[in-house]
């Protein structure tokens, strides 16, 4: 029985517990329904609210947008006013050009009709005045036949005759013309010849270039030099070529001898004795020698600085070390390594100017006379012996006809040849290139002007340009204008014939008329 009540109270038990749970179930299911409620009408009012303000901003955009539209349109609107306000303008413009120019136009129409006519009358009138012209002439003529005693046809044969006459004599006079300059060119020809032998072995001025003076430290030295017997002086001048001239000068001997490269070995090898203090036959030998081996090694420096400021390059170590002795080499007293530079230069800038190859017109300058590096010891003229050096190491064919035309020994055959001529005659010509004695400078001007002043009809002569050019002022009484151009020819012939003179000189004749009256 108690079994039975105690199921009964656990079934009852367990029927209140579920349907407390049921109903708490409910409560809180309740609960929850509610609060998704206030959930769902507060998203609902926060969407409505967002959905206004979408609104209102989307409202607000299309004003804007309105706004901007308008705004543009009426921009446009009155652009396009005033386009067409200037439009109106240009056309405006344009029409008051169209009619100013037809007005032009019909003014310059009447200025034409009239000018034709007053040329048509013009013409009328020439035609008159040639008429009577005419008419005048054939009565001149007339008269001239019956005062001559001879008709028109014989007056032109007679003229005729005489023309030919004169043109024989002149022809004749221009062939013994040329027969003389043929024979002064071969005079001249030969001059050279001896000129250039004389030249290699000595200069103009013998004093300035053929000695070198030494500075001793005192007199004491002098002995030394001399040495017993005069064994040191010997044994120098045997090593070296050059003559020493120990004289009362004080503290200074002088080194004497023509080839200026031994020259200078002398010098420096002398100034290593004296400096070093012995001096004896042995030491001498071993200083020149010494001296000799360091003037090699300067030779090809002084070859590669010159070929360096000209610009040119590749050449051979033998021909640059022979550019280096034109250093020590002169031509009527002028360095013929810095004639041979300004020949490069010179060169270079006419090839340019006629667009032919600068570089090779440089290189051909700069060799031209390479051969004077070596003609004191060998046969032959610098020309030949340029050339054959040129052969030897192999350079361009133009340089080669370039060394050996430059003095007009064979013909060109090449432009750069000819550059190359014109540059050398213009460094060696110009003025102050080769030495020329005050005195002789002088006297070369005053030859000048007289052999201008003694023709008839000149007045004064002036000599300008260091005896370039010379300006003949002639009385225009006696020489008239076709006269000046014979004289100007006269003279030239005259110059070539009598002076002798570097390049060439230009031969100005002026002549001036002056009318001359008083008013009273």
């Amino acid at each position: 029985m108690s079994s039975y009540i105690t199921a009964l109270c656990l079934v009852v038990s367990a029927t209140a517990g579920v349907f407390i749970g049921w109903l708490l179930h409910a409560w809180i299911e309740k609960r929850r329904m509610g609060a998704a409620a206030q959930t769902a009408e507060r998203i609902l009012q926060d969407a409505e609210k967002q959905a206004e303000t979408i609104k209102k901003e989307k409202l607000l955009e299309v004003k804007d947008h309105q706004l901007e539209v308008k705004t543009r349109f009426e921009q446009e609107i009155e652009r396009r006013r005033r386009a067409m306000e200037a439009q109106e303008r240009r056309v405006s413009d344009r029409e008051a050009s169209l009619k100013h120019r037809a007005e032009d136009l019909e003014r310059q129409t009447r200025e034409i009709q009239s000018e034709r006519d007053r040329l048509h009358n013009k013409d009328q009138d020439l035609s008159k005045k040639t008429e009577r012209l005419d008419a005048q002439l054939h009565e001149a003529t007339q008269q001239l036949e019956r005062l001559a005693r001879m008709s028109s046809e014989e007056a032109l044969e007679q003229l005729r005759r005489n023309l030919i006459d004169r043109a024989r004599q002149e022809a004749a006079e221009q062939v013994k013309e040329i027969r003389d300059q043929a024979r002064l060119t071969a005079n001249r020809e030969a001059k050279e010849i001896i000129i250039q032998a004389i030249q290699r072995s000595a200069v103009e001025h013998g004093v300035e270039t053929t000695v070198s003076v030494v500075t001793l430290p005192n007199e004491e030295i002098k002995g030394r030099i001399i040495g017993r017997e005069g064994r040191n002086i010997r044994a120098f001048e045997n090593a070296t070529g050059v003559e020493i001239i120990v004289d009362d000068t004080p503290e200074s001997v002088v080194l004497s001898g023509f080839d200026p490269l031994r020259r200078e070995v002398a010098r420096i090898a002398l100034e290593k004795l004296v400096g070093d203090g012995r001096i004896h036959p042995g030491r001498i030998e071993e200083v020149v020698k010494k001296v000799e081996k360091e003037m090699d090694e300067q030779l090809v420096q002084i070859g590669e600085q010159a070929s360096l400021e000209v610009g040119v390059h590749g050449l051979h170590p033998e021909l640059i070390k022979l550019l280096g002795k034109l250093r020590y080499r002169t031509s009527y007293g002028q360095n013929v390594l810095q004639h041979s530079i300004e020949v490069a230069f010179l060169s270079g800038l006419m090839a340019a100017e006629l667009e032919l190859d600068a570089k090779l017109a440089k290189r051909a300058g700069l060799l031209h006379d390479i051969g004077k590096a070596l003609d004191r010891y060998t046969e032959g003229t610098h020309t030949t012996i340029g050339l054959d050096l040129v052969k030897k190491y192999r350079e361009n064919a133009v340089v080669q006809n370039a060394i050996a035309a430059h003095h007009e020994d064979v013909e060109v055959t090449s432009p750069i040849s000819v550059l190359v001529q014109a540059a050398d005659a213009i460094s060696g010509s110009r003025p102050g290139a080769r030495r020329e004695t005050l005195e002789g400078y002088v006297k070369r001007l005053e030859r000048l002007e007289e052999v201008a002043t003694s023709f008839a009809g000149v007045s004064r002569t002036f000599a300008i340009q260091a005896g370039r050019e010379i300006r003949v002022m002639v009385e225009s009484e006696k020489v008239n204008d076709g006269a000046a151009q014979d004289l100007a020819r006269e003279i030239a012939c005259k110059i070539q014939k009598e002076l002798e003179y570097p390049g060439q000189i230009r031969v100005t004749v002026i002549r001036e008329f002056r009318a001359v009256d008083y008013a009273k």
